[in-house]
């Protein structure tokens, strides 16, 4: 069994023991502990540093000068190490030496996270409808999100007006 799965079956054995509908991940954790789990090695201070510029790169949100629209300046790019891993590097999309096909990776990727958000939402929903009585469903979202893309950017235009 992996421990991926020896974790889910915890979570599980958590719930049935506590009888919690709402699961709090630090008591389950603390549960754990209890029962001889090791906790994990903690992280270096050099891997929390780099977490903690990876999370400031992920906020540097900028304003385009002619649109005044939100945008973020650094992005992730994925690239496979010696080892085979999946790492990350960071571009500035406002450094004219970022490349065009890092920018474009970058994107690719944050594309393919939303398809996977997306698809793993319509199961989701799809698995509580099929497993609930007619009264208790819910409506499946559109995946199409053109719509509400144009209702954000409308919503947040320099030139709206209001009435």
């Amino acid at each position: 069994m992996s421990k991926v799965s020896e974790r889910q079956r915890f979570i599980r054995y958590w719930q049935e023991t506590t009888g919690a509908d709402e699961i709090d991940l630090h008591e389950v954790a603390k549960l754990a502990m209890k029962m001889g789990w090791q906790a994990p090695p903690p992280v270096s201070p050099e891997e929390r540093l780099a977490k903690q510029f990876k999370d400031a790169a992920r906020q540097d949100i900028r304003h385009d000068e002619k649109t005044g629209q939100p945008y973020r300046g650094y992005h992730a790019v994925p690239k496979r190490v010696a080892d085979g891993q999946l790492s990350f590097f960071y571009v500035d999309i406002d450094d004219p030496k970022t490349k065009p096909d890092n920018f474009r990776k970058a994107c690719v990727m944050r594309r393919e996270q939303t398809v996977d958000d997306m698809l793993a939402l319509f199961h989701d929903q799809s698995h509580w409808n099929e497993s609930r009585p007619a009264e208790q469903q819910v409506e499946i979202l559109p995946a199409d999100l053109g719509f509400d893309i144009e209702l954000r950017l409308a919503a947040k235009s320099p030139n709206k007006k209001v009435d």
